[in-house]
């Protein structure tokens, strides 16, 4: 059975659970045994770009890759204004300004750091249990709360008359629609997104990602290096501490490892380097907060 990462390159069009069906079907089809497979943070059906696709134990880390920062490669184009904030929508507000490059460079600090979002009304999040698209799909007048979120880099990489392309590096819970938006608004006019690339996510970039076809070729070759990474790829940033048999099936059973001389923070048990457990060191020794079954 595959245990790691899938760093999918996912086309315009596909939706992320598509995208988990489409890998099931290629690895079901190769004769692979039946494996658990989520992805590591939904990607818009207009975008496309790094959807890490965690495959059997792997997918006990999809949520680290749900917490993490991402970059995007965006288009907006201005002078018109939809309801989806995308090119899928209908326009509701339009306007002849046209912002020059210049005009665009002097806007972007305001918009680097910590600021205050307004999500769009066709988004996932959920108000009071119901996904805001549906409601708002429903004709619901939904009230978007505008929250906090984290733009940690926003740069210019070109403009022409009507659009200009920017790279942003941004945290969990950032929309880059609303982005857009807010962007052309502090110019004086409106905008849509009309490109969305995803070029990276956590620790996997555009230089690790595949397409279907280069993965479905892989699985009928039965070859998945370079199609498949390790678990710990992941965990790129997490410490290896290595761990006796008797310390590896106490912590496989869920066991705090007491009195373990460790420095604090998170680590990865290791046997042999096969990964055993994500732990956190604390005072009181070694606490699993992911045990993998490898």
């Amino acid at each position: 059975m595959l245990h790691g990462w899938i760093i999918l390159d996912k086309p315009v069009g596909l939706g992320s659970t598509q995208a988990v069906s489409a890998i099931k079907r290629i690895l079901k089809e190769a004769g692979e045994p039946k494996t658990k497979v989520g992805h590591g943070g939904t990607l818009d059906p207009l975008a496309s770009g790094v959807l890490p696709i965690a495959l059997g134990e792997a997918t006990k880390l999809a949520s680290r890759m749900l917490d993490a920062t991402k970059a995007y490669a965006f288009t907006i184009r201005f002078g018109e204004e939809t309801d989806t904030l995308d090119g899928e929508g209908q326009v509701i507000a339009t306007s002849a300004v046209r912002p020059n490059r210049d005009a665009v460079e002097a806007v972007l600090h305001r918009f680097t750091g910590v600021i205050e979002q307004v999500p769009p009304a066709y988004s996932a999040l959920k108000i009071e249990g119901k996904p805001a698209y549906e409601r708002t799909r429903a004709g619901e007048q939904v009230e978007m709360k505008a929250r906090s979120v984290a733009v940690h880099e926003l740069r210019l990489l070109e403009s022409c008359a009507d659009e200009a392309t920017l790279l942003a590096t941004v945290s969990k819970g950032t929309y880059i629609r609303s982005l857009a938006r807010d962007i052309a608004q502090a110019l004086g006019t409106v905008g849509r997104v009309s490109k969305l690339r995803r070029t990276r996510a956590g620790p996997f970039s555009l230089e690790q990602a595949i397409s279907l076809d280069f993965l479905s070729e892989a699985a009928k070759a039965r070859q998945f290096d370079g199609a498949v990474l390790p678990l710990t790829a992941a965990l790129d940033d997490i410490p290896a501490l290595p761990v006796t048999p008797g310390q590896a099936q106490l912590l496989r059973h869920g066991q705090t490892l007491a009195g373990f001389p460790a420095t604090p923070g998170l680590q990865l048990a290791c046997l042999d380097e096969v990964p055993v457990a994500l732990v956190e060191a604390l005072a009181g020794g070694l606490r699993v907060v992911r045990g993998f079954n490898l």
